[in-house]
């Protein structure tokens, strides 16, 4: 059976997760939307679980009218408190009343007969307690139990624990060590494992090591957040190579994006300091910054003390059509992540590497290395303006290199993270897992 070739009959999913937006709230559909969406293509029968409050929005969710017509899969709405901050007792509370309300949801709905047993469960993690009543309906009811690896849970809150660094692998333990004994016991419990980033794979399994090398042994598929590349053109072609001064020259300003939340896991004030350094030293630049968050009213402030020959644009939160229209007037893509943020390869590359812009990048590990592998674009050191700076300049002064880098991330795109390929080939193999 080839990659894209259908199922040989139809299965029953239900998709287990309370964060993703859901049908008619945000576009383009993200991880668990896509997945639906495409099982559901496919010819099975999919539900996915949701919760009634939107972690991205921080409001009441409503299940959407129609969905069934119109994408083909059902979302049920688990009931669960609200919660206004994402490190908060609030939210591992409203947690604790997704993972109770959603087992007690699926047996009622099972028994009732209102519900067909599932031949496959698949659960993000986080939050643990998805994974963990999964778990225990997969036992119940016979069905196939996949853990998907969406972020590094606990580990992602260790740079939160104050003190002293020396202190902190202890205070880590004390502190996140039951989390950490949960997630291996949903690790033990499934039955195969996908993850968004290899580095995510790597890093749980050799958690459970060397206390439970079985765990190697479990089914994995890794695939990439991914994005739409029909949504974005290719990028332009300049001429050859031999018709291209190899010197600096005076070009037009080189046009950079950054997008996403703005909360100080991300490096976007050091894009501020760097775009000083452009004006200081007369490189023609602009700077763009979308999207929404705690920073942003100081970003906003920032932005008005940058003058001279580099630019700084605040758009705050864009629709879709305006997002992608932004992307496409752009040069260069800014992923500006803290690496103590544990993210390994964001939404935002993966856009901007469909948008065919040069990769900026301050992610260590996976991101660097297919950035690196394919000719995608350069780094610089996160916090360092300087270096931003500089490799800013780099692209703006010689455009035989931002040509080159602007080529190479689409073709990494099109390789790696084209949703129209990797999500059908996660499909396929939750279908082999069943079968």
């Amino acid at each position: 059976m080839s990659r894209f070739d259908p199922p040989p009959h139809p299965l029953s999913i239900w998709i287990v997760n309370p964060f993703d937006d859901i049908p008619g709230e945000a576009l383009p559909p993200l991880r668990f939307w896509t997945l639906c969406r495409v099982l559901a293509g496919r010819g099975h029968e999919v539900i996915w679980w949701s919760s009634t409050w939107s972690h991205r929005r921080k409001a009441v969710r409503k299940n959407p009218v129609g969905i069934v017509a119109n994408e083909g899969f059902s979302v049920r709405l688990v009931p669960v408190r609200p919660y206004a901050k994402n490190v908060s007792w609030s939210r591992f509370r409203s947690h604790r009343d997704f993972g109770r309300a959603l087992e007690r949801m699926a047996l009622e709905g099972v028994a009732s007969g209102q519900l067909e047993r599932p031949d496959i469960i698949l659960s993000s993690l986080p939050p643990l307690e998805g994974p963990e009543a999964a778990a225990k309906l997969a036992r119940r009811m016979d069905s196939q139990f996949v853990v998907d690896l969406m972020d590094l849970w606990p580990e992602t809150f260790d740079r939160l624990i104050p003190g002293p660094r020396w202190l902190r692998p202890f205070l880590s333990r004390f502190f996140l060590g039951g989390m950490q004994r949960r997630r291996r016991e949903i690790i033990r419990s499934a039955d195969a494992i996908s993850s968004a980033t290899q580095t995510y794979a790597d890093t749980v399994l050799n958690d459970m090591a060397p206390e439970d090398p079985a765990a190697r042994e479990k089914p994995l598929h890794v695939c990439y957040l991914g994005a739409y590349l029909q949504e974005f053109l290719p990028p332009p072609r300049l001429p050859p190579a031999d018709e291209i001064p190899s010197e600096p020259v005076a070009q037009k300003p080189l046009v950079c994006v950054y997008s996403g939340t703005l909360e100080l896991s991300q490096d976007v004030d050091t894009a501020i300091a760097a775009a000083k350094r452009l004006s200081a030293a007369g490189t023609p630049a602009e700077i763009h910054i979308a999207g929404t968050g705690r920073m942003e009213a100081s970003l906003r402030a920032a932005a008005l003390s940058v003058t001279g020959s580099c630019r700084v644009i605040i758009h705050g939160l864009l629709h879709r059509s305006a997002y992608v229209e932004l992307l496409s007037r752009c040069d260069v893509g800014l992923v500006l992540v803290k690496p103590e943020s544990l993210v390994a390869v964001p939404y935002k590359a993966c856009d901007f590497a469909a948008a065919g812009l040069a990769l900026v990048n301050s992610l260590p590990g996976e991101l660097a290395g297919l950035i690196d592998h394919y000719g995608a674009g350069v780094p610089y050191t996160c916090g360092d303006a300087a270096s931003l700076a500089g490799a800013l300049t780099s692209l703006a002064d010689y455009r035989r290199l931002l040509n080159d880098c602007r080529q190479a991330s689409r073709r990494m795109a099109e390789a790696v993270f084209d949703r129209e390929k990797t999500y059908p080939a996660l499909a396929q193999w939750l279908e082999q897992l069943a079968h």
